[in-house]
């Protein structure tokens, strides 16, 4: 005598298979989260860059725009590229900023604490501003030279400075820095880049304010 199973019957088990399944990737991924909390460390660089006497009082005042970044790039991962085609993250340790926060938050504080400027502020702070900063961040990772035994902390930035009132790019630029790190540790790998985060910040305030300046005088740089 053959004997059907009812179609509920049928549609009960694939529920509690589906459930089950659900609750064992669940807890697969609440295990590895755990472990991942308890072994990870969390770096936040934070340079302090003296401003250059060489930089200009100007009269002007500033907003930027948040930094444009590839999603790759703008993570709470720390990358490195032990080879060209390559990009991997360092186990156990991250940000605790992505880098363009990281970035936008040192070249906003480099200028405010420089006193040459009366007032710079992030885009839609109300601030009635004569120049726009635009950021692109096209690298932030530990760079393995060819044939290098520790990398270098690259920090690659395209930076634009647009009159408010017309949008004209009154200046545009790419920024490059790569500290070396005095080994392969994370630790100072991150010091690395904090040393790198604050070179390119500084050459990036100097900049802006030589070519707003510039503009205001009616000469255009570069």
């Amino acid at each position: 005598m053959t004997m059907t199973i009812p179609t509920p019957t049928l549609r009960g088990v694939a529920r509690a298979g589906v459930l089950l399944a659900a609750g064992v990737l669940l807890g697969g991924c609440a295990l590895l989260g755990g472990k991942s909390r308890q072994q990870g460390t969390i770096y936040a660089p934070e340079p302090r860059v003296a401003a250059d006497a060489r930089w200009p009082t100007v009269r002007w005042q500033l907003s930027m725009s948040p930094p444009s970044a590839a999603r790759m790039i703008d993570s709470l991962r720390i990358a490195v590229r032990p080879t060209p085609n390559e990009i991997q993250v360092y186990k156990d340790a991250n940000w605790a900023q992505r880098p363009s926060d990281m970035l936008e938050a040192t070249l906003l504080r480099t200028l405010e604490d420089s006193g040459k400027i009366p007032a710079v502020a992030r885009q839609g702070s109300g601030i009635s501003a004569d120049y726009k900063l635009v950021l692109d961040l096209r690298r932030f990772e530990a760079d393995y030279a060819p044939g290098a035994a520790t990398p270098a902390a690259t920090i690659e930035v395209n930076a634009k400075l647009l009159h408010a009132q017309d949008q004209q790019v009154v200046a545009a630029h790419t920024f490059v820095q790569a500290q070396p790190s005095a080994s392969t540790a994370v630790p100072d790998v991150v010091t690395a880049f904090e040393r790198s985060l604050g070179a390119i910040s500084q050459d990036l305030a100097g900049w802006v304010l030589t070519s707003g300046d510039g503009h205001e005088r009616g000469g255009v740089h570069r």
